[in-house]
């Protein structure tokens, strides 16, 4: 059987990794409220969809996304069930066509491990060009559920909070496609 922990709406009382501990300070900083579950790892679909019982919504499905150079990054959270396609996500950022980035890529420009992409790693000082892109559908839900940069925790946001306040407070531009 699959752990989710109850909802919880402090942060955690040990932090995991360097990110998680940024994002929940970060959250507190900005006064924007949150809920979350503590599970097993949460890698696969089944698993987030065990994971949308226990928090009440959608896990979003974000990937890590290079130009051929890795030179340019985009980090892109979108509907659990929409298939990713390189040459529309191409399309509409007017961009050639991307690849998945490599773990190694992944730690070093987002901070996190394959299994825990997520949008909130803009809070991170990078000197990497990370374009941070969302599905509109995504952004107009009712709440944001993503990892809090660990498979293992996931948090429920107010979209409104997202787009208000977490990525103007970092000076970050999330794009709406």
């Amino acid at each position: 059987m699959f752990y989710v922990s109850e909802i919880k709406t402090e942060a955690p009382e040990n932090f995991s990794t360097p990110l998680q501990e940024k994002i929940y300070k970060s959250l507190g900083d900005l006064h924007i409220s949150f809920e979350r579950v503590d599970t097993d790892p949460g890698i696969t679909m089944e698993d987030c969809q065990n994971i949308n019982g226990g928090i009440g919504g959608r896990i979003v499905k974000t990937v890590f996304l290079c130009n051929r150079q890795q030179t340019k990054f985009y980090v892109y959270a979108m509907r659990d069930d929409k298939p990713f396609v390189t040459r529309d996500f191409g399309a509409a950022l007017g961009i050639p066509r991307v690849s998945f980035g490599s773990a190694e890529l992944l730690m070093e420009v987002a901070g996190v491990e394959h299994g825990a992409t997520t949008i909130l790693c803009a809070c991170l000082d990078s000197d990497k060009d990370v374009t941070f892109v969302v599905d509109r559908e995504v952004i107009e839900a009712e709440s944001f559920c993503c990892t809090d940069g660990t498979a293992t925790c996931f948090i429920k946001l107010v979209p409104k909070d997202i787009t208000d306040k977490f990525f103007p407070a970092f000076g970050k531009k999330l794009t709406i496609i």
